[in-house]
This record gives C-alpha cells, sequence and structure tokens, in this order.
C-alpha cells in the first residue's frame, strides 16, 4: 500500500480527534476537576486496548525487538499528554487562540525537522525547501484560525504574564509531535499494535490519577453528574484513533506529512464545530479569516506531501 492510500485515514483520524476535543471539553465541564475529567476520558482507552490485545494476542514481542526498543519509546504517550497538561494549566491564562497556535506551529516545525534530520530512527529525508514552505504557510493558517475565535477566545487581556508561558506551550507542541514518532518505535519493538497502545496509555491514566489523587477537589455535584451525556466519557477513545494512527502510519508516510494531515483534519473540523456549534460548543461562524486560514493550511499540507 502506498503512503498516499493512507492519507483517508489519517485525515479521519484528525476529525476524530477534533471531535474528541469537544466532547473533552464537555466532560471538563460537568466534571468540575480538571484531573478527574483527564482521568475519566483515559481510562476507557485503556480498557479498550488491554481488551483488544487479550482478544488478538498474537505476535508478541521477541527478545530481540525488546532489545532494541529505545528507552523513551514507552514515554511517547506521556510526551503527547503534554500538550493535555498545557492545555489544563495554560489555556485561561493566554486564551485559546493562541494556546492552540502556539502548539500545533511548533508540531508543524517539530515534524518537519525530525523528517529532515532523521531523529528517533525516522529515515533522514534531508532539508527540502517546499515542505517547509508548507510548513510556514500551515502556520500562517493556524495563526488566521486560532486568532478569529472572538475576544473571548483570543488571548486580548491576558497581558504579559500570559506570554511568559509561551516557551513552555512551544515545548508542549514539540512533544506532541516527537510522541507520535516514539509511539511509533513503540509499535515496532512490541510488534502487535494493541499492546503497543495499551503500553503507550497506562502511564497517561497513572499520572492523571495520581494528580486527581493529589488535588482531589474540586469535586462535581450531582447536578453535575447528572448532566454527562453518554458520549462524554467516549472523548477519549474518540481522540485516541489519532495516537493508533500514529502507531500504525507515521514510519509510512513521515512525521511532517502524518502530523500535517492531522492538523489540518483536526482544525478544518474544529471551524465546522464552532460553525455550526456541535456538541454544545460556542457557535463562531467561520468568517474570512477562518476560511483564509483553512485554505493556507490545505495548500501546505499539499507542500509537505507532494514534495
Amino acid at each position: 500500500m502506498t503512503a498516499a492510500l493512507l492519507y483517508p485515514f489519517i485525515l479521519v483520524a484528525g476529525a476524530l480527534q477534533a471531535i474528541g476535543n469537544a466532547m473533552n471539553a464537555q466532560l471538563r465541564g460537568r466534571m468540575v476537576n480538571p484531573w478527574l475529567a483527564a482521568t475519566v476520558s483515559f481510562l476507557p482507552i485503556v480498557f479498550v486496548f488491554t481488551t483488544l490485545f487479550l482478544t488478538m494476542p498474537t505476535p508478541l514481542p521477541s527478545l530481540d525487538s525488546l532489545g532494541t526498543m529505545p528507552w523513551y519509546a514507552p514515554l511517547g504517550g506521556l510526551a503527547g499528554a503534554v500538550a493535555v497538561f498545557g492545555g489544563l494549566a495554560f489555556i485561561d491564562k493566554v486564551g485559546a487562540g493562541p494556546f492552540n497556535g502556539l502548539t500545533l506551529t511548533a508540531n508543524i516545525l517539530t515534524s518537519l525537522a525530525m523528517d529532515a534530520l532523521g531523529l528517533f530512527g525516522l529515515q533522514a529525508a534531508g532539508f527540502k525547501p517546499m515542505p517547509w514552505l508548507g510548513g510556514l504557510l500551515m502556520a500562517v493558517g493556524v495563526t488566521f484560525i486560532a486568532r478569529s475565535g472572538g475576544k473571548s477566545e483570543g488571548g486580548e487581556g491576558h497581558g504579559l504574564s500570559g506570554k511568559l508561558l509561551y516557551p513552555f506551550i512551544l515545548v508542549a507542541g514539540a512533544l506532541m509531535a516527537i510522541g507520535v514518532v516514539w509511539n511509533a518505535q513503540l509499535r515496532g519493538a512490541l510488534e502487535n499494535p494493541w499492546l503497543a497502545a495499551t503500553v503507550s496509555f497506562v502511564p497517561v491514566v497513572f499520572v492523571f490519577a495520581l494528580m486527581f489523587l493529589l488535588r482531589p477537589s474540586p469535586l462535581p455535584r450531582r447536578q453535575d453528574i447528572a448532566g454527562v451525556r453518554w458520549w462524554m466519557p467516549l472523548a477519549g477513545i474518540t481522540g485516541a484513533v489519532a495516537v493508533f494512527a500514529g502507531l500504525l502510519f507515521v514510519d509510512k508516510v513521515g512525521a511532517g506529512a502524518f502530523n500535517g494531515l492531522l492538523i489540518t483534519a483536526n482544525l478544518l473540523t474544529s471551524v465546522a464545530l464552532d460553525h455550526f456549534g456541535w456538541f454544545g460548543m460556542k457557535q463562531v461562524k467561520a468568517g474570512p479569516p477562518r476560511l483564509i486560514g483553512a485554505a493556507l493550511m490545505v495548500g501546505g499540507i499539499v507542500l509537505i506531501s507532494l514534495f
């Protein structure tokens, strides 16, 4: 199967990731405590992947493949979860627009750098100007979309203290891209994709559950729990499709193309969710800035994918 045939599956994963983000936002509102919400969101993922592994336990890793696994490979899930923590800790201080713009831009540029330099076991492709031009177009497109969400999302009024957090947010975005590659290496070493996904997510659940035990308040009230809809706890499973796609496909299409396609589908779906107000999202019409940003992102991913 050629790499281009995998693109539709990656686009679907990116769209589901955006839907999962919207569902998580609703779950966070009902659970009140962000660590409890994150634990509730990730627990079903571990249950599903563990069940799938027990149902399909072969192939199993050999001692040789385990011996070649880099020490950091099982930490791919945690690396990606840094962005989740960043959203929990910083988004109200800098605004949703700047937060998403910074994390996704760092993700795109880090992915291109890993492809160019052959970091973390990827095949080095060298510097190619067209993919980097595509990355620049995507970064500009992200900025157009992120800054067009209205004053309530644009980060206005957050001041200098918010801007001091920008370096940490950029690191979180870079770790998102690195986590995808680490997960791919974990998949290669463990051979069984269901086992790899389970190993990737278990540390994430452990960390979020530990944080909830350390900071158990505030807790949701009875009326908060009563407002939880059946689909809200499934947000993590929806978003986990992107992680599983990374386990399977990133070494076949490259980190730049994979993350570029994923982010493009994610943001375009996010624009649609905002425009129509689906899954309880505040309705934000897709005006010219967002449409221009979407067009730039599509143009950018075309350059990254073709060159």
